[in-house]
């Protein structure tokens, strides 16, 4: 339904997505282990063994994205369009899905007294859970100065990132009909929820690290700086264009009208398939021509041998 508001087939946009997000699944992966080589170094089948845990959504949103950029250029899907399209439900998705931190009791920021602090506990009162561990582990005098043990708790950053990525899906969603140029909504998710993470990843303790900086920290921040710089780029030099067809939304061109018609890839595939027909019909007149210019050695020949044999 949404892919035609942005000029794109639905059955390629299809093919486009299911692969990224296979894409996106091996990229969170590579990224994690990448980061934490030191605990599959002695033994990298592990790698291999996702039910144990251990991926990384920035590695899976730079998977995605690379798969996908790939795959639209095998399907002749616009590739602009297509992230614009994906942009709002991948920071949904990323809302959801961080709950799935909760009910793990994992991803949780430092220890606080805030009156929104989070306390997770097995529901069988046995074994002790991340974040149980993590306060055990806090200097006795830290805890006796926020009130004792049962004073703390730890922050629910799962929570934070949530609630900000489902306002960015409202934001993105409002967007799709305001959209200035293409490639604008990724543009925007880039800015907001890099701003976010960068924020949220320093009150985490259990970041990637190269050696004393968080990874998705350095990541939040150059790729939501760049964002924003290309933002103010595109719409600066669109403005003073003052022409309305710099840029031109591609949902708004005559291809993707055909698109929304279901003419335009079987527009292509006739020309194919013209363009066999006329290499076919090229390599058989080539064919004649040699056999043709043959004929007349031929005669010469035959004629050759007569006046041989009448002498």
């Amino acid at each position: 339904k949404n892919a035609k508001k942005f000029g794109l087939d639905e059955d390629r946009m299809l093919d486009v997505l299911l692969g990224a997000i296979v894409c996106g699944v091996i990229g969170a992966r590579l990224y994690y282990v990448a980061f934490s080589w030191e605990r599959y170094r002695d033994n990298p089948i592990e790698i291999l063994y996702l039910w144990n845990g251990g991926i990384a959504i920035y590695g899976g949103v730079i998977g995605a994205i690379l798969g996908g950029v790939i795959l639209c250029k095998l399907r002749r899907v616009k590739t602009l369009p297509m992230l614009d399209l994906c942009s709002a439900g991948l920071i949904l998705a990323q809302g959801i899905g961080r709950w799935g931190n909760f009910c793990n009791g994992e991803a949780f920021g430092s220890a606080t007294t805030l009156p929104w602090r989070m306390n997770v506990a097995y529901a069988s009162g046995t074994g002790l859970t991340q974040a149980q561990e993590y306060l055990l582990t806090l200097p006795s005098d830290q805890i006796m100065e926020m009130g004792g043990i049962e004073a703390i708790g730890v922050h629910p950053t799962f929570f934070y990132e949530s609630v900000w990525c489902i306002l960015g899906f409202v934001l993105l969603w409002k967007m799709r009909d305001h959209r200035k140029f293409d490639g604008q909504l990724i543009l925007t998710y880039t800015i907001w929820y890099g701003a976010e993470r960068f924020v949220v990843e320093g009150l985490r303790t259990d970041s990637l690290m190269i050696g004393n900086l968080r990874v998705s920290q350095i990541v939040a921040l150059v790729s939501a700086i760049t964002a924003a710089i290309v933002m103010m780029v595109v719409l600066s030099k669109k403005k003073a264009a003052h022409d309305p067809e710099y840029l031109k939304l591609y949902v708004e061109t005559e291809e993707a009208q055909l698109i929304r018609e279901g003419k335009f890839y079987l527009k292509k595939e006739k020309k194919t398939e013209i363009s066999a027909e006329n290499e076919e019909n090229t390599e058989e007149n080539t064919q004649e021509n040699a056999g043709s210019e043959a004929d007349p050695a031929e005669e010469t020949s035959v004629k050759d041998e007569k006046t041989d044999e009448e002498a």
